[in-house]
């Protein structure tokens, strides 16, 4: 008989729980970072979270951000420091304007009109991020 110990759709974790922190000020993510989900609050004023480049990144890495703050204060930028940045986007608006489509940006940007619970998740393999998200808003989440 199988064991569902950690299976994904069992519901048992045996303790593994994710590690969720919060992000209110700039920051630097680094490689040990991966597999954390970061809430995301600028009650303090606009920031940049600065991810690993195409030359310090590293296959399978791995970024989940929500954003926790209702419509936030200020912009919150994801910077990959170069157009290696791939994003498909659906927003509440029912469109996918502000996906990439072929065309890879440096930043995805968090903007003010975001919504709680608007998520991004990112995943770095062969020199690029791949990333995917949702939104509540029309084109609360933008790239450049």
């Amino acid at each position: 008989m199988r064991s569902a110990f950690l299976e994904e759709n069992s519901g048992y974790t045996d303790g593994h729980l994710k590690k969720v922190e919060e992000i209110k000020a700039a920051r630097t993510l680094v490689k040990g970072d991966s597999g954390k989900v970061f809430t995301l609050s600028s009650a303090g004023g606009a920031f940049t979270i600065t991810l690993p480049t195409a030359s310090n990144g590293e296959d399978g890495m791995y970024y989940e951000f929500f954003v926790e703050e209702e419509t936030p204060t200020a912009a919150i930028t994801l910077a990959a420091g170069s157009a290696i940045v791939s994003l498909v986007m659906k927003d509440a608006g029912g469109n996918a304007s502000n996906s990439t489509v072929g065309t890879q940006v440096s930043n995805i940007v968090i903007g003010t009109s975001a919504q709680k619970g608007d998520w991004i998740k990112m995943v770095y393999y062969s020199a690029e991020w791949n990333a995917i998200a949702l939104s509540g808003i029309d084109d609360a989440i933008t790239t450049s």
